[in-house]
């Protein structure tokens, strides 16, 4: 499961079952910081801990002020600046400002509910934005809309008119990321926190690399399909983080799919055959990204069979091959890091990268 999507869940379980918990999200961020400018975290009075905003000193102090929210039963804005003062003779790196939402967890079963529809909508990527309001008069007060669909807690409805993204407010997230920003206007101050999609990787091929790709793949954050013809690969027990195991001739699989920018397709069969009605396939498909594994010699070599059949010549210089950051990787383990390197890069830092 996704780690976002279990810690969403978590708070629902919390919520249910009266655990006294909060949570912790990056706001706005500068300098070079030890966390992602995503990060969120639930902590739990009773030790319990899913996510991380940076570890360290830091994330001690946020779980102490997170869990403070329980006593004033109100969220807050808390700020943490790492600098030389802080770090003293070590001689770190890094140091900025980070800003973060806190916030309790308490509240009637609308809430669990809300999170839980959260948590669920992430696993099945779709895209969802949660509002919460800074002011709790009467309790918390957030708005969920997930696919179309509303969850309320208190006086979220209110938010509907005053707190809904505007295009100025999401244009500000990075495309690899989901963005969190504190929204104000005439009628309400709230903090928003749009939720991205998960971005889809589809591996074609479950043997060595292709098996430890998407293990790594689904640690860093994607929604990993695998798909082989052959069960005694493509299994759980070869693969247990992937989120979609299929069974099937390629062909087959390729008439069912469909792709778009948030879709990374890998050909990493074990054919060259095979590999190549993959990108045949998928070249033009509206995928972000199209990738191959092998040398620059199979490249040539499929590349002048698909040229002779028709394919645009154009079309295939969009496609990657070889794959992966150059880090000399030579074992299917240190292969599948140099091409998640290579996704990641690309997710968070674009084409251009």
């Amino acid at each position: 499961m996704n780690e976002r999507a279990a810690l969403w869940l978590a708070a629902a379980e919390a919520v249910e079952a009266g655990r006294a918990a909060a949570f912790a999200t990056v706001a706005r961020k500068r300098g070079s910081l030890p966390m992602a400018s995503d990060a969120k975290m639930l902590v739990t009075a009773d030790g319990g801990r899913w996510g991380t905003v940076g570890g360290g000193c830091t994330e001690a102090d946020v779980t102490a002020q997170a869990l403070a929210t329980l006593e004033t039963g109100k969220p807050d804005f808390v700020k943490h600046t790492l600098n030389a003062d802080l770090i003293g003779d070590l001689a770190l790196s890094c140091g900025g400002t980070v800003e973060l939402f806190v916030e309790p967890l308490v509240g009637p079963k609308e809430l669990a509910r809300l999170c839980r529809a959260v948590g669920q909508a992430i696993e099945r990527r779709l895209p969802a934005t949660v509002a919460t309001a800074l002011a709790w008069p009467n309790g918390p007060s957030k708005l969920a809309e997930v696919g179309g669909e509303r969850w309320a807690v208190g006086a979220g409805e209110r938010l509907l008119s005053s707190a809904r993204p505007r295009p100025t407010v999401l244009a500000q997230a990075r495309p690899a990321h989901r963005h969190t920003a504190a929204f104000v206007d005439e009628e309400a101050e709230a903090f928003i926190e749009p939720i991205r999609r998960l971005p889809r990787l589809t591996v074609f091929g479950a043997g060595h690399v292709g098996a430890e790709l998407a293990q790594l793949a689904a640690r860093a954050g994607f929604y990993v399909i695998v798909v082989d013809d052959r069960a005694e690969f493509a299994n759980a027990e070869r693969v247990p983080s992937a989120n979609e195991i299929v069974v099937d001739d390629f062909r087959t699989v390729l008439d069912r799919l469909t792709f778009d920018e948030d879709d990374y397709v890998i050909a990493a069969t074990r054919g060259h055959s095979f590999d190549a009605y993959i990108v045949e396939r998928t070249v033009g498909s509206g995928a972000g990204y199209v990738g191959m594994l092998g040398s620059k010699r199979k490249r040539a070599v499929i590349w002048r069979a698909l040229e002779a059949a028709g394919v645009d010549p154009k079309a295939l210089k969009r496609v990657r091959s070889p794959i992966g950051v150059d880090i000399g990787a030579d074992t299917p383990a240190e292969i599948a890091v140099s091409v998640v390197a290579e996704l990641v890069r690309l997710r968070r830092l674009g084409e251009g990268a």
